[in-house]
């Protein structure tokens, strides 16, 4: 089980936030957003912020960092077929046991939301449209869709109604933009109901956008 940081809006929350941090940093990254989001008419919510596992990465040299899997030269560039299969599927079981966690506490699947920021977006794609039982939503931010070529034939009929929230930055030099749109599209054309923003912004989160994610978390989980 991955270590983890909770923190809980009420006493025996009914809801939970699984949110998957960036390559190279850890569960503190996202922590300080959860005083900022306006959480009006949503339930107790148990937001879990999991430390992804240290590995060598080679687009960084091989320097070891946490990472939900390895990038290689070209990953975000469109010039590679797939990305680090093997990781991405690690962090996909991994997560997986963070939800059978919260089963266990009484919270049901179909109120929880799996989110994440660029690599952790991608293992919050990769996870819930593939996860057996419905959840609440899946928010992916500075991101794209991970192993696509296998998705169609892998997204699971219980997802496939649940709410999805894409942002991204209009400047993102990591990520480019263009890959985040096209990942929105190919959702989209999957029939899957994704709720698209961009932003002026970098490879970040901007203030408009965690007003944009408290909204839509109001939704998904009130």
């Amino acid at each position: 089980m991955l270590e983890t940081i909770e923190i809980e809006t009420t006493p025996n929350p009914t809801a939970a936030v699984i949110w998957m941090h960036g390559l190279g940093a850890d569960g503190n990254d996202f922590v300080p957003i959860v005083n900022e989001l306006d959480l009006a008419g949503a339930p107790g919510i148990r937001f879990v912020f999991p430390h992804a596992p240290a590995r060598p990465v080679t687009i960084n040299n091989g320097y070891v960092m946490r990472a939900w899997y390895d990038v290689s030269f070209g990953d975000l560039e469109g010039r590679s077929r797939q990305a680090d299969e093997k990781g991405v599927r690690e962090s996909q079981v991994q997560i997986e046991q963070l939800i059978a966690r919260e089963n266990r506490r009484k919270v049901p699947s179909r109120n929880i939301v799996l989110a994440g920021f660029s690599q952790g977006g991608a293992v919050a794609l990769q996870t819930g449209l593939r996860y057996p039982e419905t959840l609440a939503g899946v928010m992916a931010l500075s991101t794209y869709l991970p192993l696509a070529e296998s998705f169609a034939q892998e997204a699971t009929p219980a997802n496939a109604g649940t709410a999805v929230f894409m942002a991204h930055g209009t400047q993102d030099p990591v990520v480019p933009y263009a890959m985040g749109k096209a990942s929105h599209e190919r959702l989209q054309q999957a029939g899957y109901s994704v709720e698209w923003h961009d932003y002026p912004m970098p490879h970040s989160v901007c203030l408009e956008e965690i007003t944009d994610i408290g909204h839509w978390l109001g939704r998904v989980l009130g």
